[in-house]
């Protein structure tokens, strides 16, 4: 059975692991490690979601963009602590409007 991890800075994702959850701190700020992490995250297969702080989406575009189009793992944009840029809730939108055929926050702030 597939697993689901959270990446992000340690502060933003703790509470993950009280979930059950697999998480992985990494520091936004080296991003070298923090793409060294994602990698092997991804190529040891056990993980069908993964959670991303959207500032650490930020340091992984490039990584994320090769596994857009694959079916798993899926990745998501959660907002973190700080450094949010709207992009995670922006996604899971897009994710619902095209399971659910249509906005259903339409019209709604």
């Amino acid at each position: 059975m597939a697993k689901i991890a959270v990446m992000g800075d340690y502060d933003s994702i703790y509470g993950f692991a009280a979930l059950g959850l697999t998480t992985f701190a990494v520091d936004p700020e080296d991003a070298e490690a923090a793409i060294k992490e994602f990698k092997s995250i991804i190529t040891g297969g056990h993980f069908g979601v993964i959670y991303v702080t959207e500032q650490l989406a930020v340091v992984l575009h490039d990584e994320i963009a090769r596994y857009e189009a694959e079916m798993t793992p899926a990745i998501i944009q959660i907002p973190g602590v700080v450094g949010n840029t709207g992009d995670g809730v922006a996604s899971v939108r897009r994710s619902v409007e095209q399971a659910v055929g249509s906005d259903i926050l339409f019209g709604k702030k």
